[in-house]
């Protein structure tokens, strides 16, 4: 099957209007922030959506840049951030990413995602998240939904995110970079799902080979 990227995408933008946008996202559109981009983004991992929103709300009221958060004790820091899975290392790692920022990048957010991923607790799927949400910068941030979905789709064949990442660095056109995870998300959330995909109300139906979709409604 020939995948038609394009239609893909402008398909997705439309019906992506209806959902709402991941918490990440939504931060970095009512104040392009680095550091918060980032923070949110580690707390964000294994969470959900709305457990991520209300803890970075909770969070930000206390601090929300790196000279503030070291202000802060990793205790209330857990408070703060509580239900999200695993906050009690989150807490410790949101405390010793701010540290880095400051002792080796002179407070500031790092935009080299080899420099990011040097920092404790990120990986490419944040690091991506903040040279795009953060700075605007090209990069591919590839999620749980945007490996899955891919896959699905049969516009690539890999095995883990990082594989997803680099093969749609070669294949996805650059200008669909920054929203393709965006987009694939949503969709993800909402229809594409991990079990039993909503195949009857799929929008880009006839671009998908449903691969490894055994059951679907």
């Amino acid at each position: 099957m020939a995948h038609d990227i394009d239609a893909i995408v402008q398909t997705l933008r439309t019906f992506s209007s209806k959902w709402r946008e991941p918490i990440v996202t939504e931060i970095s559109k009512i104040e392009r922030n680095p550091y918060k981009v980032l923070i949110s983004t580690i707390i964000s991992l294994r969470t959900k959506d709305d457990v991520t929103r209300s803890a970075s709300e909770r969070l930000y009221k206390l601090a929300d840049n790196p000279h503030a958060m070291l202000e802060i004790k990793a205790g209330d820091i857990e408070k703060a951030i509580y239900p999200a899975g695993f906050y009690k290392n989150k807490a410790k790692t949101i405390l010793e990413v701010s540290w880095t920022i400051i002792d080796t990048y002179d407070g500031r957010v790092p935009d080299d995602i080899d420099e990011l991923l040097k920092m404790k607790g990120v990986g490419r799927k944040t690091a991506n998240l903040v040279l795009t949400l953060g700075y605007g910068l090209p990069g591919i941030c590839v999620d749980t939904h945007v490996h899955r979905i891919s896959n699905r789709f049969g516009y690539v064949s890999t095995k883990n995110p990082n594989d997803t990442e680099f093969a749609l660095r070669e294949k996805l056109p650059k200008e669909y970079w920054i929203e393709y995870n965006d987009l694939l998300v949503s969709f993800g959330q909402n229809l594409c799902r991990p079990i039993s995909p909503i195949c009857t109300q799929c929008p880009v139906h006839d671009h998908c080979m449903r691969i490894g979709v055994e059951i679907h409604r």
